[in-house]
């Protein structure tokens, strides 16, 4: 998206000549000739910079009072003065003040459009760096090469460059907003913010202001104008995670919102236009939340333009030992302690829980193995240094905490349960998949296919 620029100066001449050197730099331009049409603008959609003059015929407040109105409600806003009255200190006190620099007229238009490209990639480098504060632990990484997850890479390959609304779907954990970044930063807004709203965490009488935003006064006495995340996300992606947890009220609101591109915030009468592409995301059955009542349908249909499922761990059991490894990397070097490696035996039992939190337990698991596993560092962590909780539900072969009665049995009876827990286990490796299994054993799988129908053990396939 092109870079939008506030151009304000009380000189015709000036205004037009500037826009257009900006227009044919492939910029957007507006202009304002004053102190309230230049905060006007500023209200009705924040510019990605501002050029503005010191000394403004006719205006209520010169530049300088421009600049610190704009420093108080928007400090991140680049703003570079001109002047063709300037003095050395006249500049310095602007930089002072919030300026990001200071330009004399007459100015050379090679001079303006470096300063000018300087401001703007500065303050997208700030904004880039805020993002990553703020996401620190968030993967943005779709890890692994099972089927269900190059299904999902292929569908977000084809809808990320489009413009349209997507839904994701899928378990609390599986990681929906790993795939909602995806997608935008595959998109043509990927250089733009993107933009999160937790709906889950949010209290009614809060969530309207954060998405709309308030004018002054608004929130209560003396409270600051607030921009609501549909203006902080323009040009970019606004994520609502859990929106099936939206006030119904706000629905509508949204619906307006997504209908008109526009919407007006608490406390306000001008309406703000904004151009967002929104991904929401839900662990819930929308259908079923239609019929009790709790969701709009028409925000349904609004939102699902394009449905995104995300599949559980235990639909890729595949990729587990490749996300082990990652989750490890990426603790390590966070940690700052060093990676551990994981044996075939844990492995395997990883690959056989039931992970009812998905990839978000995985990772957890792999941290703490990393603090809490004993041993030496450079030996590799073993099924018995697992958590006890990871054996809960599954076979007593891979249960760390099982012990059995295995050495009380005659040899045939021990035999038995053996090869009983270690193909239950293995068939749960591999979901229940025979063929697999059987590669996996060393047995045909005709073999195989009456072991397990002899041993009680059901199968998928």
């Amino acid at each position: 998206m092109p870079s939008d620029i506030l151009i304000v100066d009380d000189e015709d001449d000036i205004r037009h000549l500037v826009a257009e050197l900006l227009r044919d730099e492939g910029y957007t331009a507006r202009t304002a000739r004053n102190s309230d049409e230049a905060l006007g603008e500023v209200a009705a959609r924040l510019p990605d910079m501002v050029l503005l003059d010191i000394w403004l015929d006719g205006s209520r407040l010169d530049g300088m009072g421009i600049l610190a109105e704009i420093v108080r409600e928007h400090p991140g806003l680049p703003v570079v003065m001109f002047s063709g009255h300037g003095t050395i200190e006249t500049a310095v006190t602007a930089i002072r003040e919030g300026a990001y620099d200071f330009i004399e007229k007459p100015f050379k238009s090679d001079r303006l459009l470096l300063v000018v490209r300087n401001a703007i990639e500065q303050a997208k480098l700030r904004r880039e760096i805020a993002d990553l504060k703020k996401r620190a632990g968030i993967d943005a990484e779709l890890i692994g090469g099972s089927a269900a997850i190059r299904q999902l890479r292929h569908t977000i390959e084809r809808v990320a460059p489009t413009n349209s609304r997507v839904l994701v779907t899928g378990p609390a954990g599986a990681g929906k907003e790993v795939a909602a970044r995806r997608v935008h930063m595959q998109s043509k807004r990927a250089e733009a913010p993107f933009v999160v709203l937790n709906c889950a965490i949010m209290t009614p009488d809060r969530v309207e202001a954060e998405l709309f935003g308030a004018e002054p006064g608004a929130l209560g006495p003396e409270t600051p104008r607030k921009l609501g995340l549909f203006e902080q996300a323009h040009s970019g992606t606004l994520f609502l995670d859990e929106v099936s947890d939206l006030p119904l009220e706000t629905q509508g609101k949204v619906v307006r919102a997504l209908h008109e591109q526009r919407f007006t915030r608490l406390g306000g009468e001008r309406p703000i236009e904004v151009d967002v592409r929104v991904v929401a995301a839900t662990n819930r059955d929308l259908g079923t939340e239609i019929q009790a009542g709790r969701f709009r349908e028409d925000l349904f249909y609004r939102l699902n333009v394009v449905p995104l499922r995300v599949p559980s761990l235990k639909e890729r059991r595949d990729d587990i030992p490749d996300l082990a490894r990652h989750f490890m990397v990426r603790a390590a070097g966070l940690s700052g302690l060093p990676a551990r490696s994981l044996g075939a035996d844990a492995l395997a039992v990883l690959q056989a829980g039931e992970w009812p939190g998905n990839v978000r337990q995985l990772r957890n698991v792999i941290e703490w193995l990393l603090i809490m596993a004993p041993g030496d560092v450079q030996a590799e962590i073993r099924a018995e240094m697992l958590p006890p909780e990871l054996g809960a539900g599954a076979p007593a072969l891979v249960n760390p905490s099982e012990d059995g009665e295995i050495m009380g049995l005659p040899l045939r009876d021990a035999r038995e349960v053996f090869e009983r827990n270690y193909l239950k286990a293995q068939v749960a490796r591999f979901n229940g998949n025979v063929s697999r299994t059987a590669s996996f054993v060393g047995m045909e799988r005709s073999a195989l296919h009456r072991k397990l129908k002899s041993l009680g053990i059901n199968t998928s396939s």
